[in-house]
């Protein structure tokens, strides 16, 4: 069976994405194979993927826990990481999928999760929230499935407070190696597993009001990273004045 080569991905350019022709991202994504993709996932999630994920999303919820206001997850899906955050926090959940939203919204009402406030059928990229309403906002296991993950990362900005800090979880690809080889041979399925596997940090480093200040590779094997972004004070941006 032929394998797909370097070559090969350069005779699909509708599955390559450049950014000054240097491949970032592998795969077609668009909203409705996300859809697709997550109503087949809904009904087994907790199950399969959610395991496997298990550690990234504990650890960055006791990163959250430690903070204080208003938490905005995005990408909550069915809602596992909800009982998990302290009840000091007021948490707002937002997904693409209603399916997912469904069984989030069974969570909070079987489990009695008072200080989560809100559950929205919202895209990402589109947050129907004003400027710095959260605390902290969290997009765990989201940015490879988004059609457009700089805009996500821009209303992800947009919505987080000065001083405020934007936690992600994601898995980002590797250029060499076994896992390097099988992440390219899983790029062209992207709309049909519901994710790219190849996906370079480049992606998500695009807003210039937010400073990395944390970026820790997480179990299991260290296939997914937490990234801890600081939004910069607007004041603190401004050019000193001349006397």
């Amino acid at each position: 069976m032929k394998t797909m080569s370097q070559t090969d991905y350069r005779r699909q350019p509708a599955l390559i994405e450049r950014v000054h022709g240097r491949i970032v991202g592998i795969g077609r994504i668009d909203e409705t194979a996300v859809l697709d993709a997550y109503r087949r996932w809904a009904p087994v999630y907790d199950y399969t993927f959610g395991l496997v994920a298990r550690e990234g999303r504990r650890h960055s919820v006791e990163v959250i826990n430690q903070s204080r206001g208003r938490v905005l997850e995005v990408g909550v899906g069915t809602g596992l990481s909800l009982p998990d955050y302290e009840r000091h926090l007021e948490v707002v959940g937002i997904d693409l999928s209603p399916d997912m939203l469904e069984k989030a919204r069974e969570r909070v009402a079987e489990e009695g999760l008072n200080h989560v406030t809100g559950l929205h059928e919202m895209d990402a990229a589109d947050l129907k929230f004003a400027d710095a309403s959260f605390d902290t906002v969290v997009a765990m296991y989201v940015m490879t499935v988004v059609p457009e993950p700089e805009a996500v990362m821009r209303e992800l900005a947009r919505v987080t407070k000065p001083g405020g800090e934007v936690l992600l979880v994601n898995h980002f690809s590797q250029r060499e190696g076994v896992r390097g080889w099988v992440e390219r041979r899983m790029a062209p399925f992207a709309d049909k597993i519901g994710w790219r596997s190849v996906f370079d940090i480049s992606r998500v480093q695009v807003c210039d009001d937010l400073e990395l200040v944390e970026r820790k590779a997480l179990r299991p094997l260290g296939l997914f990273t937490m990234l801890r972004f600081a939004k910069r004070d607007e004041a603190a941006r401004q050019p000193v004045a001349a006397e």
